[in-house]
């Protein structure tokens, strides 16, 4: 009976709760990033449906799954709906290992309860290889519709995952050496036993994961793959109705897993700040203290999101390979042997 609860009931409870709470919050931002836009922009955005527009996402799921759903004539019909399905499903499952809070944070009757789901070993690894297989829905969608823009837009996307996958992975290794594992939890613990958060540590760590992070979920300035300056609307520009929403449900809530893991890398995760100062353990008696932090850090990192999109201006496509592969990797490749050489020289 206690193997039955730990390790089926308790974890499928949890996957019930994030999965659900990430589909609201995946709502939520469709009406904030118009929102912000029209703050940016001195206008008011959305303000029709419900007090001040807050209805706005319940009116705009009914509409997109009312609408008609069209297959091009010479489109690979079943690459073509399959296709934003592998883009949504990986977006949602690597919230498994992200850890929201302590492992370990509650008992109820005997079991504990944390805020993760599970805590993998190589949590690291395991948001690395299944984010990675969401471009692939992109790439497919864009092959599959059988249409040139879509297929470049395709092609711009999985050159633009090579350039920046790499200086990604190349941008965490600093705080992996730090830490001494790979497991998200631990890496948070090592920042709450250290007494700092490892942005302190790995500024240009966190700066360049940021910004590669920005490009494999394809936004702007980065939004290459959807320009519409060029390519009508990029890689689905032949999706409409709900296959078309599946899209950018996979896309902002590859948005929260950037801003998890900048979280969680950098910035001490569910812990407050200054964590090793007594004075300050008042603000641990808030609700739910870990799981405030956790939020509040996201927002944060949200919000810069829909800030830069109406910021900066999009990148042509030589500036975005050359700001790859000239100026974010071997920065990348120069903080991991800098802070290999200090952690040494330091250790030794």
């Amino acid at each position: 009976m206690d193997f039955a609860i730990d390790y089926i009931l308790i974890p499928f409870i949890k996957i019930f709760i994030v999965f659900n709470v990430v589909a609201g919050v995946v709502a939520l931002l469709t009406l904030a990033e118009r929102k912000v836009a029209a703050w940016i922009q001195v206008r008011l955005g959305p303000m029709r449906v419900g007090p001040y527009g807050i209805l706005q996402p319940l009116a705009d799921g009914i509409k997109l799954m009312l609408k008609e759903d069209i297959v091009p004539a010479g489109a690979d019909k079943w690459i073509f709906t399959l296709a934003p399905v592998i883009s949504l499903v990986p977006a949602f499952i690597v919230f498994a290992v992200i850890p929201f809070g302590p492992a370990d944070a509650f008992t109820i009757m005997g079991h504990k309860v944390g805020y993760v789901i599970t805590d993998l070993n190589i949590g690291v690894l395991y948001v690395l290889s299944i984010s990675s297989v969401s471009i692939l829905g992109i790439i497919l969608g864009g092959w599959a519709s059988n249409s040139k823009y879509p297929l470049l837009g395709a092609l711009r996307s999985a050159a633009q995952m090579v350039s920046y996958e790499v200086a990604l992975g190349f941008s965490i290794i600093g705080v992996l050496i730090l830490a001494g594992s790979l497991s998200l939890v631990k890496i948070v613990e090592a920042q709450k036993a250290a007494g700092y958060w490892y942005v302190f540590l790995q500024p240009l760590g966190f700066i360049l994961f940021f910004a590669c992070g920005i490009a494999e979920t394809n936004r702007a300035p980065f939004d290459l793959p959807e320009a519409e300056s060029e390519l009508v609307a990029g890689f689905h520009t032949e999706y409409s109705g709900f296959r078309f929403s599946i899209y950018f449900i996979a896309e902002y809530a590859s948005m929260i897993v950037v801003s998890c893991m900048a979280v969680t890398l950098f910035w001490g995760g569910w812990l407050r700040p200054f964590p090793n100062v007594h004075i300050l353990d008042f603000l641990d008696a808030i609700p739910l203290a870990p799981l405030f932090w956790f939020a509040a850090k996201v927002v944060v990192f949200i919000y810069a999101y829909l800030w830069f999109r109406w910021t900066w201006p999009r990148y042509r496509y030589d500036q975005l390979m050359k700001v790859g592969w000239q100026w974010l990797l071997p920065l990348a490749m120069a903080n991991v042997i800098v802070t290999a050489v200090l952690v040494l020289l330091l250790k030794g």
